[in-house]
């Protein structure tokens, strides 16, 4: 079972930078593609970023993209989320997801859907002030 704890939440001045960090417990960690999700206060949760086993592919949602990059350093069993010229709509808890590949040759590819990620990390929150 993979454990993920996020960090580097704060309170940040619009415009500022954040760089969150996920990190993860458990065997084969490059055996599952991450994503970033994130939540508003009576908001349904949706997908930031995500990035496949290798690193080698990345999908942002059109509301970051530009502004956000997700990476990974398998080595560290790490994924990160740089967030720049932060918003204040970027505000909410950030949570970081895993999701296991199928099979060793299946073809990564970005879902949005929450239901396909296995493993949750509890959050960390994020609050950009105008």
């Amino acid at each position: 079972q993979v454990q993920l704890v996020e960090s580097g939440g704060g309170l940040v001045q619009a415009g500022g930078s954040l760089r969150l960090s996920c990190a993860a417990s458990g065997p084969l960690f490059s055996s599952y593609a991450m994503g970033w999700f994130r939540q508003a206060p009576g908001k349904e949760r949706e997908l930031v970023a995500s990035i496949s086993w290798s690193g080698g592919d990345t999908h942002y949602a059109e509301s970051v993209k530009g502004r956000f990059t997700i990476s990974r350093d398998n080595a560290k069993n790490t994924v990160y989320l740089q967030m720049n010229s932060l918003k204040p709509e970027d505000t909410g808890v950030y949570y970081c997801a895993a999701r296991r590949r199928p099979w060793a040759g299946s073809r990564w590819y970005p879902t949005e859907d929450i239901r396909l990620y296995d493993h949750w990390g509890p959050g960390t929150q994020v609050t950009v002030s105008s």
